[in-house]
């Protein structure tokens, strides 16, 4: 099976819309309450869909994964993003930034090259 997509609750569709635009994201799917993006990289998806209100603080976190970490983080902060965490090597072997969507999602960018799929920790069949 392959990852489809995830959608990501938005308390203003068009705020999270320029957001992830923002970031680079392709806008594929508009309408006032939902709006889907496509990966800058690859063909994953992941959309935001319009709700009054969160129950609390969201629990969603979302990982797109960067070749150049370091730069995209420094073009981000360019058009005006603020992170929450600037770039800074993990423990499990991943470079990681945090930032927050209009929604209060935080999103991960990362690298972690073979360490992904293949850590030294990977559980063998």
């Amino acid at each position: 099976m392959e990852l489809n997509q995830v959608t990501l609750p938005a308390l203003d569709v068009a705020a999270s819309v320029a957001f992830y635009r923002k970031m680079g994201f392709d806008l594929i799917v508009d309408a006032p309450h939902y709006a889907r993006f496509k990966s800058t990289e690859g063909s994953a998806t992941f959309s935001i869909h319009a709700v009054g209100a969160l129950a609390e603080p969201s629990k969603t976190v979302l990982y797109f994964e960067c070749s150049a970490l370091d730069k995209q983080v420094e073009t981000l902060r360019a058009k005006g993003m603020q992170f929450i965490q600037e770039p800074r090597d993990e423990p499990w072997l991943w470079r990681e930034a945090r930032l927050i969507d209009p929604s209060g999602n935080v999103i991960f960018l990362y690298h972690a090259g073979k360490n992904r799929l293949n850590p030294p920790w990977q559980v063998v069949a």
